[in-house]
C-alpha cells in the first residue's frame, strides 16, 4: 500500500461513517467558533486522548469528533459542560487545529492560580513540555506553566521573575515595555528559581553566580525556545525569561517599516556580490529582525549564506548557522575565519564587538563577500566612527562599507481607541509639526495603553564618493560625516519618526522617547 493510500485511510472511513450514521462531515473550519466556556473542566489531554472537544458550528453548540464510535462520550461531555451538543465528525486535522487552539486560549490567569493555589514549599522536579497540560502538575509548576502561557497570550519577549523581600514581581514585556502582573507568595521564590532552573538545565545549588540557560516548550503545536538568565541580587535570585516563539515566520522586508526609498536603498544593496550593510542601534531595537528579513530576501538556493550568531534566536531554512561558544572557543573572529574556508557568497556576523572581528569583516568585504553586520551606535553616521575607532583603517572603511542602516523600535497605535488632536508645540520635536493632526493612545479592550505591535523607525545612509572621500579623511569626525550624509539624502530617524506620527502609526511621545537621539 502507498503512502498517499494510507493518507487517504482516515478521510475513507469518516465519509463511510457519516453515510451510515447520517452525521455531518466537517473538512474545514468553516463556520467553527472555539469557545473555551464549553471546555468547563475537560483537561486537554483527556480531549486529546478520546478525540471529542465542544465548540461552536455556525452559532450551535456541538461536538467534534474524530470518529462515530465517540458518540457514546457524548453524554458525559454534555454533563460536563452543561450544555446540549449536537454530534459532528471532524476530520483528523480540522480537530487537531481546534484543540490545539481552544485550549491555547482557554482564559486561565496567573492570578487566579495564586488566589486558588495551595501554599506549598515543595520543590518540584518533574518536567512538563507541553503548557496546556499543566493541571497534572505540582502547584509550583502549574504556576510557571501558567504565567508562561499568559505571556504568550499577551504576546510577552520577556518574563521577569525579581525578588523583593516580601514578594516577588513578575512582569511582562509586551511591545518593549514591562507590564507589572500578579504576584506570587514571596515565599515561593526558592520553589520557582529551582523549578525554571530544572526546566533549563542549570545547577540549581548554584545560587552565587549568574548562570545562563536554554529551555524548550510546547502549547499544542507551537514550540517555543525559552532563554533563562538568573543573577544573585540580595533577596534572592532575579529570572529573566527570553520567550522565542519559533512559529513565528521572518517578516519581509517591505514589511518592516521603511518608506520607500529607502527599501529601494536596501534592496540594491542585498543585489550587490560584495561590500559591507551594517545595522546599528542599542539593544532591543529589532537589528536582528532586519537582518532576518534581509537573508530572507536573498536566493539561498543559488548562494553559500552562513551566519554567527550569539545566540540564534530563528532557524533559517537553506543558511548555515553557527552558534557562539566562547566557552569552547567559538567566538565571533573564530567562527568568522572558520566561515571564510566555507566558500560563502553572503556572510552575516551577529554583532561586531572587537577589532579582530571587525578586521576579518572588513578583509571578507573586500574579497569578493556580501557581509551583513550590527554595532552599537546612536545613528548611521556614528558607526563609521565607531569602526575607526575600534581600530580599522579609514582608507578600509571607504573601500567596503556599502550602506548604514540605523533604527529604533516604536509602539504602533491602536487602530480601534486612538483619538486624533492637533500638535502644540510643547518640545523641539513637536514644534517642527506644530499645527499638524497627530494621533493620541487612549486605550481599550483590544490594546495595551493604546498601542498595538511595533514597527520600526529607519535612518538609512548610503555611501556615495562625497562620504567615500570623507571617510578616506584619516581625522574625519562624527559631525562632518553626518552633514555630508545629510547633503547625500539621508532621512534622520526623528524626520522618519514624525512622519509616521502624522500617518496615525505612532504618537509623538514614542518617537521622543525612541528614536529622538
Amino acid at each position: 500500500m502507498s503512502p498517499n493510500d494510507q493518507d487517504s485511510l482516515p478521510h475513507d472511513r469518516l465519509t463511510r461513517e457519516a453515510t451510515e450514521t447520517g452525521l455531518r462531515l466537517l473538512e474545514d473550519r468553516a463556520g467553527v467558533m472555539i469557545d473555551s466556556r464549553l471546555l468547563g473542566s475537560l483537561p486537554v489531554e483527556w480531549v486529546r486522548h478520546n478525540e471529542i472537544l465542544p465548540v461552536q458550528l455556525n452559532g450551535v453548540p456541538s461536538a467534534l469528533l474524530g470518529g462515530a464510535d465517540k458518540i457514546g462520550l457524548l453524554d458525559s461531555v454534555t454533563l460536563m459542560v452543561g450544555r446540549s451538543l449536537e454530534p459532528v465528525l471532524a476530520s483528523d486535522e480540522v480537530l487537531r487545529s481546534c484543540i490545539e487552539e481552544a485550549y491555547a486560549q482557554r482564559q486561565e490567569s496567573p492570578s487566579d492560580l495564586i488566589a486558588a493555589m495551595h501554599l506549598s514549599d515543595q520543590v518540584p522536579v518533574r518536567r512538563g513540555d507541553d503548557l496546556l497540560l499543566s493541571s497534572r502538575d505540582a502547584p509550583v509548576t502549574q504556576l510557571i506553566n501558567t504565567i508562561m502561557l499568559d505571556a504568550l497570550r499577551q504576546r510577552a519577549s520577556d518574563i521577569h521573575f525579581e525578588p523583593f523581600a516580601s514578594r516577588l514581581r513578575v512582569r511582562f514585556r509586551i511591545d518593549g515595555v514591562l507590564y507589572e502582573q500578579s504576584s506570587p507568595p514571596g515565599h515561593l521564590v526558592a520553589s520557582l528559581v529551582s523549578r525554571l532552573k530544572v526546566m533549563a538545565h542549570m545547577d540549581i545549588a548554584e545560587r552565587r553566580l549568574p548562570q545562563d540557560g536554554m529551555a524548550r516548550v510546547r502549547v499544542g503545536d507551537r514550540e517555543i525556545d525559552v532563554r533563562v538568565s538568573t543573577v544573585p541580587v540580595s533577596e534572592g535570585e532575579r529570572v529573566v525569561l527570553r520567550l522565542l516563539d519559533q512559529s513565528h515566520t521572518v517578516l519581509q522586508v517591505s514589511s518592516l517599516g521603511m518608506d520607500d526609498h529607502s527599501l529601494e536603498q536596501l534592496g540594491a544593496q542585498l543585489r550587490q556580490p560584495n561590500g559591507m550593510v551594517i545595522v546599528s542601534g542599542p539593544t532591543g531595537s529589532g537589528k536582528t529582525t532586519t537582518l532576518y528579513a534581509a537573508l530572507g530576501a536573498l536566493d539561498a538556493e543559488q548562494r553559500n549564506i552562513m551566519t554567527i550568531e550569539d545566540p540564534i534566536e530563528y532557524q533559517l531554512d537553506n543558511i548555515g548557522q553557527i552558534q557562539v561558544k566562547p566557552k569552547i572557543g567559538i567566538t565571533f573572529a573564530t567562527g568568522l575565519r572558520h566561515i571564510l574556508r566555507q566558500d560563502p557568497d553572503v556572510i552575516l556576523v551577529g554583532e561586531t564587538r572587537d577589532a579582530e572581528t571587525a578586521e576579518i569583516a572588513v578583509r571578507a568585504a573586500l574579497t569578493g563577500h556580501l557581509v551583513f553586520t550590527t554595532l552599537h551606535t546612536n545613528d548611521a553616521p556614528g558607526a563609521l566612527v565607531r569602526l575607526a575607532d575600534i581600530g580599522i583603517a579609514p582608507y578600509l572603511l571607504s573601500a567596503c562599507v556599502r550602506a548604514v542602516l540605523a533604527q529604533r523600535l516604536v509602539r504602533c497605535l491602536c487602530k480601534s481607541c486612538r483619538k486624533p488632536y492637533t500638535v502644540q508645540a510643547v518640545s523641539a520635536l513637536a514644534s517642527q509639526i506644530q499645527g499638524e493632526q497627530a494621533w493620541d493612545a487612549i486605550g481599550c479592550e483590544h490594546c495595551k495603553q493604546g498601542y498595538w505591535g511595533r514597527t520600526g523607525v529607519f535612518e538609512f545612509l548610503q555611501m556615495n564618493e562625497a562620504l567615500c572621500e570623507v571617510v578616506r579623511d584619516p581625522g574625519f569626525h562624527l559631525e562632518r560625516v553626518r552633514q555630508e550624509a545629510l547633503r547625500a539624502g539621508m532621512r534622520p530617524l526623528e524626520q522618519d519618526g514624525l512622519q509616521k506620527v502624522l500617518s496615525g502609526i505612532t504618537t509623538l511621545e514614542e518617537v521622543e522617547r525612541a528614536a529622538a537621539v
